[in-house]
Order: structure tokens, then sequence, then C-alpha cells
């Protein structure tokens, strides 16, 4: 069912969160109203089950059939495992599944196509409803998509509320497998995808040597960024164009590194994702005083170095200030499930490019 706007009372809700890098299930407890955030609550991660991330991998890369197949077993053990996780927090925290007012379900992206109005998160709604005992808002990007906007990101309204009270302009850099950012300065946001995060990085390190991600950034360090390969990922228009603009985890390619070193590849890839938020830099409208960094990237002190050196302001971890880097975006979409529930907006023109304020989302409740 489409939701309808509700009072601002607190909530306490729930986000859950699968990210582009694939590498399990984040989900955080959230006490908000929509618009501040009263409380924030035990959070976790359920890993994926390797066989479950191979068949998310599997769809992710191909885009035609991400497109086209429905993958109902797929939705369906995603949702399950959703589920268990959601349960899973419950357990762990003491509480009671009748205490939680909403879930906010963001499912996976399995495709991102906004220039042709499609976005595509997988995950069944109404079976994590049923699973879990709680009302679920789900569908949370389709709205805007359908407006005309990027569909992302999403999280900026919810960098907001943390913000109040911190110095600004402040720019707020989620590095996950795709980078974006958001710049605050008051009630004024901005927001949009910087270009890759993670994803080239993991993924030559996981071709090349088995592993998950360049731990520490050991790899990048023992290597030297290529001048020719970097300019050719660089060579790329996106980075040109203004915002709003958001990128699906495809649309870059590391091919460029290929035939280099483990380690002057992983050191090449590492320099283009600071290039990207460098660049980044002609969008905003004014330089930020201060960068936090949240997503999987602020646990590499060399891709943070060296954004550090690249930026010339200071450049922290979201901890920091008292954040927790990897509850964020679970905790992001609890924030806007509340606001789903009221009929807020989402996104904005300057978020996400969609023609107006708007809302989203679809609710489906729980059996009773």
């Amino acid at each position: 069912m489409e939701v309808t706007g509700t009072t601002g009372r607190t909530m306490r809700a729930i986000g859950l969160m699968s990210g582009t890098s694939m590498d399990g299930i984040d989900v955080a407890l959230l006490e908000t109203d929509g618009e501040r955030v009263q409380a924030f609550g035990p959070r976790t991660t359920l890993p994926y089950a390797p066989g479950l991330r191979a068949a998310l991998g599997d769809l992710v890369g191909d885009a035609q059939r991400a497109e086209h197949d429905p993958a109902g077993d797929l939705v369906a053990a995603l949702t399950d495992a959703h589920a268990d996780a959601v349960r899973g927090l419950l357990a762990e925290s003491g509480v009671a599944a009748a205490d939680v007012d909403v879930i906010g379900f963001h499912g996976h992206t399995v495709l991102h196509r906004p220039e042709r109005r499609l976005t595509r998160q997988i995950g069944d709604g109404a079976r994590l409803a049923a699973a879990t005992g709680v009302d679920v808002v789900c569908d949370l990007r389709a709205a805007d998509v359908a407006a005309g906007g990027q569909g992302a990101p999403l999280a900026p309204l919810f960098h907001r509320a943390l913000a109040a009270g911190l110095v600004q302009p402040l720019a707020v850099l989620n590095l996950g497998g795709v980078g974006n950012v958001t710049w605050l300065d008051g009630a004024r946001v901005v927001a949009f995808d910087t270009g890759p995060g993670n994803a080239l990085i993991d993924d030559w390190v996981r071709r090349h040597t088995g592993e998950a991600c360049d731990r520490d950034g050991r790899l990048a360090a023992a290597g030297t960024a290529q001048a020719r390969p970097l300019q050719r990922l660089l060579d790329n228009g996106y980075f040109g164009r203004p915002p709003p603009k958001s990128l699906d985890r495809n649309d870059f390619s590391g091919d460029a590194v290929f035939g280099l070193s483990v380690e002057d590849g992983a050191a090449t890839l590492t320099a283009f994702t600071v290039a990207s938020v460098a660049r980044a830099l002609r969008h905003l409208p004014a330089p930020p005083k201060r960068w936090l960094v949240t997503g999987g990237g602020r646990h590499n002190p060399v891709l943070m170095q060296m954004l550090a050196d690249d930026l010339a302001v200071p450049v922290d971890p979201v901890e920091a200030v008292g954040w927790d880097g990897d509850a964020i975006e679970a905790q992001a979409f609890a924030f806007l499930a509340v606001r789903s529930l009221r009929g807020l907006p989402l996104s904005l023109p300057s978020t996400t490019g969609v023609p107006a304020p708007t809302t989203g989302g679809v609710l489906h409740r729980a059996p009773r």
C-alpha cells in the first residue's frame, strides 16, 4: 500500500542496508521523529553466506538479466537473510518486535539507470513484514526516479540531521562500493555520487589475491600509481558533468590497470578514487572546512592519507564526531522510513535532481 502521512511522534525504527560492496547486511535501531535523532540503538552486521553473495554478484554483473529476470528464489533468499538480521538484532538487544514501529528496507540494488527512469532494488517487503512481525517501508528510491530524479544518494537528509551543530560547510563522504558526497551548510544540502569508492579496488584485489579488500591499504602502499592508466581512468565525462548525478556499481571499469603488478594496480585504483573525490570539489557551492568519511574506505589508512593530502583540509572518520560509520547507512534508512510514514521528503532537487521535494516508499503491514 502507498504510504500516507502520520503525526510527528518519536518512533523506534530499524534500518537495513545491503550496499554495493555485497559483504553483508547492516542493521541498526534508531529512535527518531524523521527530523531529529532522539537516540541511537544497537547495530550489527550479518555477513552474506558465500552462495548468496555469489548469486547477487552474478545478477548485478548481468544488466539485461538484472532488468528482466524476476529472480524469485534470489529475492526470497535475500529477504529471508534480512529477516534473520532483524531477528538477530532484536535477540541481541532484548527488544521485542512489538516495540518496533517500522523497518526501513532498502533491499539490494541490482540495476540503476535513472536516465531511463529505472532503478531496481530486489527484496520482498511483504515477506519481510510477515517474517519479522514489524511493518516495513521499502521501494524508497522508486518515486524519486519515476519523477525524474537520480534516486541517489538518499542519505543526505539524515546527514543533515546528524551534522546540526558541527562547523560548516561540511562534507560527508561515503566510500562504499561507489563514492558519494553530501555538502552541508545550515539548511542547504547538495549531494551526488563522486565516482568509484572501493569497488574497483576490491575487485582487483579479489581477482589477484582472493582477499576481499586491500586491508590497511598494504598493497597500495607497496605500489606506485601509474600516471598513464590513471589518466585513462580519469578521462571520463562523468567527472565534468554537473550534479545531480549518480552511478551504477558497474559504470566504471578497472581495465586500464590490467597488466600492472598487483601492488601498482591497487595503488593506481586507490589514486583514482582519491582523484574522483578531489574533482568533486568543483561542483560544491563552497569548499568544505572539513571532510568526514564513512563507509569501508575510512578503514584504509593509505586512502585516508591520500585524501587529506589532496583535499588540504581535515579529513577524519565519522567516529571523530561520535557517529558510527558502520551503521550510518542502515540508520539512514530507519530515518527515511519514518519520514516516509510522515509523508516528509526523502529527496530534494539539490540531492537527486528531482523536480520538487519528494517523499516515497511503499508500506507493507505486518500480520496482526
